[in-house]
């Protein structure tokens, strides 16, 4: 997502918007490394979940609020302001989570929306993360499903770390989008480990988004197919800060370098980011 709680996270535009996030006439984009596999399972059942089953906001236990604009959107010249547990903006009903991006000023913004964190009530080293998930379409939308670090030990991003899921760009419909950020590979230096799929009614259909983690590699799918792998090359946390705890966000932004770099349509707003699940399933050793 490269949205920042640091000031060090501001990006050039230029530099965002040029590389292969975007999909332009390209279907399909995998990122793979030669990883070996061989070894690793993962329990049968979530070890951490939220199903979204009970209506109201969503469950305190679980998930807290990054609040506010911080760093003029959040290091990305995003145009939302995130609320604090307001009903507009999130709620769950009838099994989903609703994450709903308004036209409406706040704070000096044209808009409003919401972005949970799961910060020291589920915090993760290794495991499979799974999100089901129907991303809103209109240009300027940019939801996101990502992890950060919960410590940053190896200091300000993108040093400690970044892994995302499942990101969407409004402009570019249907293009999923599976991705980490490192010191030695992201995407201000042109190094970034990134990959995207077009894939069938994004929009319109729940999809399952999950990512493997494990001290060798980290691998991307979308419903069961491998788009992304990315290998623990051993030369230290410059290219692998994936050895400590991160967390779950889950957010709908409103333009920014990537969402906005090719406007906003005031008209497609409000519109609503639906996960259905997100689930954590422990690694076994």
């Amino acid at each position: 997502m490269l949205n920042s709680l640091h000031p060090t996270w501001l990006l050039i535009a230029t530099s965002f918007t040029l590389v292969s996030c975007g999909s332009g006439s390209k279907q399909d984009s995998a990122a793979k490394d030669s990883v070996d596999t061989v070894g690793y399972t993962f329990t049968s059942e979530p070890t951490w979940a939220d199903e979204f089953d009970k209506d109201g906001l969503p469950d305190t236990n679980k998930w807290s609020y990054d609040v506010g604009s911080l760093h003029n959107g959040w290091g990305n010249q995003e145009l939302q302001y995130y609320t604090d547990a307001d009903s507009k903006n999130v709620a769950v009903k009838d099994g989903h989570l609703y994450i709903h991006a308004l036209p409406e000023q706040k704070e000096g913004l044209d808009y409003t929306s919401a972005r949970l964190v799961s910060k020291g009530k589920g915090d993760f080293l290794y495991g499979r993360f799974e999100v089901r998930a129907k991303v809103p379409e209109g240009k300027g939308t940019w939801p996101a499903v990502w992890m950060l670090p919960t410590d940053w030990k190896y200091g300000a991003w993108p040093n400690s770390g970044e892994i995302d899921i499942l990101e969407h760009v409004g402009y570019d419909p249907d293009v999923v989008h599976i991705s980490v950020h490192t010191k030695a590979y992201h995407h201000s230096i042109g190094t970034q480990k990134t990959a995207f799929r077009k894939i069938e009614n994004a929009r319109d259909d729940f999809h399952v988004y999950r990512v493997d983690w494990t001290p060798d590699y980290i691998k991307g799918f979308v419903d069961g197919q491998e788009l992304f792998s990315f290998a623990n090359e051993r030369s230290g946390f410059k290219a692998w800060p994936f050895d400590q705890k991160f967390h779950w966000l889950i957010n709908l932004a409103v333009g920014g370098f990537w969402g906005g770099a090719k406007g906003v349509d005031r008209e497609a707003f409000p519109a609503a980011f639906v996960v259905d699940y997100v689930r954590v399933y422990d690694l076994v050793k």
